[in-house]
């Protein structure tokens, strides 16, 4: 997945966990592209993203996947939301 600049915002690459996912997200999916519009919480820390074509994806604590974050950026200048981020583990 590519980063896309868009007027004052960008589509950055994140790494998503069951605690970090967003409504906005787009993750790819079997090759295509879903948009999670709701979220809900599960017992034992997982959530069920709900996507914009009405499927469904249950993710648990332990996963990992990378999705599309749009990104506002101050300033106009999208290279300051491509820069790497570094988590703490």
């Amino acid at each position: 997945m590519k980063a896309t600049a868009l007027s004052g915002a960008v589509l950055s690459p994140v790494e998503i966990t069951a605690a970090s996912v967003q409504r906005g997200d787009v993750i790819q999916v079997g090759g295509q592209q879903c948009r999670v519009t709701d979220l809900f919480q599960l017992p034992g820390g997982a959530k069920r993203l709900v996507f914009d074509s009405g499927e469904l994806l249950t993710i648990h604590t332990m996963t990992r996947l990378v999705a599309l974050r749009l990104v506002r950026v101050r300033g106009g200048d999208p290279t300051h939301a491509l820069a790497t981020r570094h988590h703490r583990r």
